[in-house]
């Protein structure tokens, strides 16, 4: 088959790669018809997230099934299917608590409760390093997709690709952020990145209840797109001052709910990239601390943008002042996906008002590219096989 493979920081290839197999009774074979690029795949394109060994890489991928495993009895070749990224087996403590993320079969070698930052890690994801499974991922022909009959989703006939591919993650992710915020109605949510994942975030504020919700980030293509599809206000960080920007449109409070779509990737001045050097930091945490100063006191903010590292001059004090709420982790596709498929087919959300771009697979590089240097008002990278 032909597949996307890293080989090193800044190194994506299109090349032959052997066809995947069965190799456990509830795997399913999955013929690709639709994938994406997603910002998380360039935590190891760009070095964030250390991977020496090439990889398939791509963790958004939906798909017709070919052929499935000898325990796999709730799908058959020829089924059209969506794949959420988390991989989980369904049965162990944290998948019966609707924390598939954590699940404890799925990473035999890197699993553990520590979470440290090269060893005992989550459950397993699709094309995102061996500290996480070492699954090779669906920007590819072909994949295998373990636990097949728990986590693949059938998809309507009548829906499109794009209409249903960004439940595999950046729609649960969106919709997990402000799901944490616990919205009664009424609030102003305050969404720091405009990507794709922020997209989402704004449009899974409004459909929760939320009064008014304003996005943040430097690129202004973005921003317009923001207030274009899901008619959210914007502010610059290039042009205000966006912890008082936020604070003067909510009588001096700040927002009861910010969310953090950035993560460790977002802008760096020399002094951070110096900080991140000397500390032996990834990344930054500028969004993160603009969060903790825009939320109001007993407020809460919500991570979905990744960080890998430890970090040093956390604000734990203004924390504890603001006596705030803080929720991070990976979102539970698992527990909200069929209700999210719902919304689509009942036309209460639009996915697909994000895609900037629809390319061939064997353009990857390119792909890559424009995505990770927002070039031609990249939002967001349909790749098809």
């Amino acid at each position: 088959m032909k597949a996307a493979v890293f080989h090193k920081v800044g190194d994506i290839r299109y090349e032959t790669k052997e066809d995947p197999k069965i190799e456990e009774s509830r795997d399913v074979i999955l013929r690709v018809t639709s994938t994406a690029i997603c910002g998380s795949d360039l935590h190891i394109y760009d070095g964030f997230l250390p991977q020496l060994r090439n990889e398939v890489l791509g963790h958004e991928f939906m798909g017709i099934v070919e052929e499935v495993g000898s325990g796999v009895n709730n799908l058959k070749k020829g089924d059209r299917v969506v794949v959420p990224f988390t991989i989980a087996c369904g049965n162990c403590y944290f998948c019966q608590h609707n924390l598939q993320m954590h699940c404890e079969n799925s990473n035999p070698e890197y699993y553990g409760p520590d979470g440290g930052l090269l060893s005992e890690k989550g459950g397993g994801l699709f094309g995102y390093s061996d500290l996480y499974g070492g699954y090779d991922g669906g920007q590819a022909e072909y994949v295998r997709v373990p636990y097949g009959d728990y986590s693949l989703r059938h998809v309507p006939e009548t829906l499109k690709d794009e209409q249903v591919l960004f439940l595999s993650d950046i729609f649960p992710t969106g919709w997990s952020s402000i799901e944490w915020g616990e919205l009664k109605g009424g609030e102003t949510v305050a969404i720091f990145g405009s990507g794709p994942v922020g997209l989402m975030a704004q449009k899974s504020a409004w459909i929760q209840g939320a009064g008014r919700v304003i996005a943040i980030d430097p690129v202004n293509y973005r921003l317009e797109r923001a207030r274009r599809v899901n008619n959210v206000e914007t502010l610059n960080p290039h042009d205000v001052d966006v912890v008082e920007a936020i604070r003067s449109m909510t009588e001096g409070r700040g927002a009861d709910l910010c969310v953090d779509a950035v993560g460790m990737e977002a802008e760096r001045s020399v002094l951070d990239k110096a900080k991140a050097v000397i500390n032996f930091e990834k990344g930054t945490t500028s969004v993160l601390e603009q969060c903790f100063q825009a939320v109001r006191r007993g407020g809460i903010v919500s991570v979905v943008g990744v960080y890998g590292a430890p970090t040093d001059n956390y604000p734990i004090g203004r924390i504890f002042d603001k006596g705030l709420t803080v929720r991070y982790g990976q979102s539970q596709v698992h527990k909200n996906i069929d209700h999210l498929l719902d919304l689509v087919v009942q036309g209460k959300v639009v996915l697909d008002d994000i895609v900037s771009h629809v390319l061939p697979l064997a353009e990857i590089s390119r792909a890559y590219d424009i995505f990770k240097k927002k070039e031609d008002d990249c939002t967001k990278v349909i790749l098809k096989p």
